[in-house]
């Protein structure tokens, strides 16, 4: 590893010398970025970012390695520089660019770069344009905010630098990581004028640069210890290294589409303009995405050094969680008329349409849920051999425990409630279909087998994770939004006064509010038995008198009354405070009003009425 740290270190020296001479270049020729309503900055900044990476990579490339054996990758690379930088001048219609990209790649096929994904030479050469200009234009899309895209090169660089190491110094792999050593030290020169404040931007020279070759270096085949890398690690290893460039590719190309809007229409939708309008600063909402990109390139370094097996469910619970994080992003409305849109001649609400495919992507997840959860149980219980000897029981068993299970879910009524509404009620919802569930599947094994060969730890262990990996996923939404809240870097600041239970009815429906944003800093409450406890899990800051130099020092904006025990006077005292020094004063009041009184209703008495002649004896 450490013959790839000199050709990153002069690359980085380079480029820090070559990102100033380019900004004064751009703002000389006024190839500069102003601020429009589709674009995120609000300061006119200038370009050619990309040409400072693009010169110092095939400058030190060049210089260290010679440029015979990149002959291809450079020569491919300066095309979409060129075509990058065209677009950044006279702004190229996307279809021309799509051609460009597609040309360049099937260069790179004739050249046989392939990803080796299928044994279909004809497919996997189709594959292989696809992933080639998907990955470029994924980082295209991704340079969106400040930092975002260079950090998120850098991350990925280093995750396959790690994945791929130690090859051998003859190796293809080898070859493409001294070349990404180069691009990753270029890239990082570039950050330093690129977090935000951002002084330049990499335009499209740079993105496509990157993008093409972070799409072509993730080709090179890489090798296990033993051998040739299995199917996983061929598929996978590129996949999540540049997870979050596809994520965020994904993700805008399918709001829009849904939209009724072209994909290749600019707009603020990008998974970093979702994070900011629910009140993360732009600092946190790309340090937000940096962590997941070093998540998703811990995972598939993971992937190469752990069971292939065990490596598995590695992968498909990273990638549910990122299923349920795209999920929670989606839910953000980003587009002014994103109410309604046009479908086959009539105007369907778009939230219609939104439960349906939320009701059958909750059933696909609980697919793969109950499978993970059985086939974990199995590997949690065997190794080696013994795993193999009970795997026949697997095979056998899981049509049966995977229908019983998703039967008993909807049947106590798992599909009906809603993810951010969350609680301990439904997770007694889930608890009985669990337990149903898991009987159920007993039954119908001890019914066509006799249980026999069957292990009933098996079905303890399952039902444990199974209970666990449903109860979490549908407390996902309410756990974002709590991290949410507690990282929002905007909007008023909100001290509630009374940590009772008014004052968490006040907490949840002023933080939940979609339309005002506030930042929480804690409760505030007379009673001395609260101090220094949290309700929510926000501190209880002290009395009345904290409140009070809270407002003298300008530290706060909003105060919201949750409490009916505060006496008149101090509520004056409040109220005359909050006008003194220009704080909202606000008060939360939970009531029910009598909108139409019950009808009278007389009173109505029973009889006995009897019948038939009367008498009396005599």
């Amino acid at each position: 590893m450490s013959t790839l740290l000199v050709p990153f270190f002069i690359a980085l020296a380079t480029s820090l010398v070559l990102v100033p001479v380019s900004r004064l270049m751009a703002i000389g020729l006024g190839q500069v970025a102003p601020p429009t309503s589709d674009r995120w900055h609000s300061k006119t900044t200038a370009l050619f970012g990309g040409v400072a990476i693009t010169l110092t990579s095939l400058a030190c490339v060049t210089a260290l390695f010679g440029y015979g054996q990149y002959a291809i990758l450079l020569a491919c690379s300066v095309a979409i520089f060129i075509v990058g930088l065209t677009d950044d001048a006279v702004s190229l219609r996307a279809s021309t660019k799509l051609v460009a990209e597609i040309a360049i790649a099937s260069v790179f096929v004739f050249f046989r770069y392939r990803l080796g994904w299928t044994e279909s030479l004809t497919l996997d050469s189709l594959l292989t344009i696809f992933w080639i200009v998907g990955i470029t234009n994924a980082f295209n899309l991704l340079d969106n905010m400040d930092g975002l895209c260079a950090g998120v090169a850098l991350i990925a660089g280093g995750a396959w630098l790690v994945a791929a190491w130690p090859v051998d110094v003859t190796s293809p792999a080898y070859l493409e990581a001294r070349y990404l050593a180069v691009v990753l030290g270029a890239t990082a020169g570039f950050l330093v004028y690129n977090l935000h404040p951002a002084s330049i931007f990499m335009g499209d020279s740079g993105a496509l640069f990157l993008g093409l070759n972070f799409a072509v270096v993730t080709l090179a085949p890489l090798e296990q210890d033993g051998g040739t890398a299995n199917l996983l690690s061929v598929v996978a290893l590129p996949v999540l290294v540049l997870l979050i460039p596809i994520f965020d590719m994904t993700l805008v190309t399918l709001s829009r589409l849904l939209s009724g809007r072209s994909a290749s229409t600019g707009g603020l939708d990008h998974s970093s303009h979702r994070l900011v309008s629910i009140g993360l600063s732009e600092r946190v909402a790309v340090a937000l995405l940096w962590s997941l990109a070093a998540l998703a390139g811990t995972v598939a370094v993971a992937v190469r050094h752990i069971d292939g097996t065990w490596s598995s469910l590695l992968v498909v619970g990273f990638l549910v969680g990122m299923a349920i994080f795209a999920a929670y992003l989606a839910r953000i409305q980003v587009y002014e008329d994103a109410d309604v849109r046009q479908t086959s001649g009539k105007i369907t609400p778009l939230i219609i349409d939104f439960v349906y495919r939320r009701r059958a992507a909750e059933v696909l997840l609980d697919m793969c849920l109950v499978s993970s959860a059985y086939y974990a149980s199995y590997r949690l219980l065997w190794a080696g051999e013994a795993l193999q000897a009970n795997f026949a029981s697997f095979l056998e068993s899981l049509p049966l425990v995977l229908g019983t299970q998703m039967v008993a879910l909807f049947a106590v009524g798992a599909y009906q409630g809603l993810w951010r509404y969350f609680g301990l009620m439904d997770s007694i919802v889930f608890v009985r279909a669990v337990v149903f569930g898991t009987i159920g599947a007993e039954l119908l094994i001890l019914y066509l087998s006799r249980f026999e060969g069957y292990s009933r730890a098996v079905f303890v262990v399952y039902a444990a994770l199974l209970l666990l990996m449903l109860t979490g996923s549908r407390a996902s939404f309410r756990l974002i939004s709590e991290f949410v809240n507690r990282w929002r870097q905007t909007g008023s600041r909100l001290v509630i006064y009374g940590a009772g239970d008014g004052g968490l009815v006040a907490a949840r429906e002023l933080l939940n509010d979609p339309h005002k944003r506030y930042r929480m800093l804690g409760f505030i409450d007379d009673d001395p038995n609260q101090a220094h406890v949290r309700v929510h899990g926000y501190p209880v800051l002290g009395g009345y008198r904290h409140l009070q130099t809270l407002l003298i020092r300008n530290a706060v904006d909003v105060v919201v009354v949750s409490t009916r025990l505060i006496d008149a006077e101090r509520l004056q005292w409040l109220r005359d405070l909050c006008d003194e020094h220009g704080v909202a004063l606000s008060r939360l009041q939970v009531d029910l009003e009598t909108l139409a009184p019950p009808p009278h209703r007389p009173r109505s008495t029973s009889r006995v009425e009897r019948s038939g002649n009367t008498g009396s004896v005599s």
